[in-house]
């Protein structure tokens, strides 16, 4: 049996950890630019980042920043997430001189829910974690999204079993364009641009939190354990999506990434 040892006995940030870039660093991060700018270009004033503030999306931030790409930055409050979280939000517009855009569920809706079944909602079934999720998460995306031709991931194929078959450029149901241009990147890449430039991030990832999402569905893991364990630990590996990201086949064998962007409850 593989031996769980508590990732806190390495000593150190989360950079000093995981700061490690793989061959080809330089030219993933030229291409990872260039896709950018491309979408940028494509699809003028109609395309937004949509951000979690994990370190992936932080470094994303920081290539529209630094390079003043026409590209907004969106992220979704769902009412559940960590105060660290929050704070980002203000020091990251206040780094870079930038407005994001803040989201958050229906009000008189997300009461409804906790009333109906309980602020644990997302303990008792997956099909109840999933409601959450369409509610917290995926109706505010829809929002976020409507009027908008394209949207941009810091989805990494490295990052789950689920995420193995992302592409760099997909379409969601709806039809939006949708770009990953991280998809190839390793965590020691991220964590590598993080620390060449600078870019701000979320202090739980010095606490040990790789992934980061609402605070009753998010812990510490350990090492040796998966990138995406601390995330809904109670339900087996397969259920580890929210709904913003699932692949689904049209009839032509075509990927689409679908948004799951109305309010319905889906697998």
């Amino acid at each position: 049996m593989k031996r769980i040892i508590p990732i806190d006995v390495l000593a150190g940030s989360a950079v000093a950890v995981r700061a490690k870039p793989s061959h080809g660093f330089d030219q993933r991060a030229a291409a990872a630019l260039a896709m950018l700018s491309a979408a940028a270009a494509e699809f003028p004033d109609a395309i937004v980042q949509a951000t979690s503030l994990g370190a992936e999306d932080m470094l994303i931030t920081d290539l529209i920043a630094r390079h003043e790409l026409p590209i907004a930055i969106g992220m979704i409050d769902t009412g559940q997430l960590h105060d660290e979280t929050l704070a980002l939000v203000e020091r990251t517009q206040h780094h870079y001189g930038l407005r994001i855009e803040v989201w958050r569920p229906q009000a008189t809706a997300a009461r409804q829910f906790v009333a109906t079944h309980g602020a644990d909602a997302m303990r008792k079934s997956v099909e109840l974690r999933h409601a959450c999720c369409a509610l917290r998460k995926l109706e505010p995306l829809s929002r976020m999204l409507k009027g908008r031709q394209g949207w941009v991931t810091g989805m990494r194929r490295e990052q789950s079993q689920q995420r193995k078959q992302i592409s760099l450029r997909e379409r969601d149901m709806q039809g939006c364009a949708k770009f990953n241009p991280l998809i190839d990147w390793t965590l020691g890449d991220v964590w590598h641009y993080i620390r060449l430039q600078g870019v701000p991030y979320n202090p739980l990832h010095d606490r040990h939190f790789p992934s980061i999402g609402c605070l009753p569905c998010t812990r510490a893991v350990a090492v040796g354990e998966d990138f995406r364990a601390g995330r809904w630990w109670w339900e087996s590996d397969g259920a580890k999506e929210c709904g913003l990201h699932v692949e689904r086949r049209s009839a032509s064998g075509e990927s689409q990434q679908s948004s799951q962007r109305d309010t319905g409850v889906h697998p």
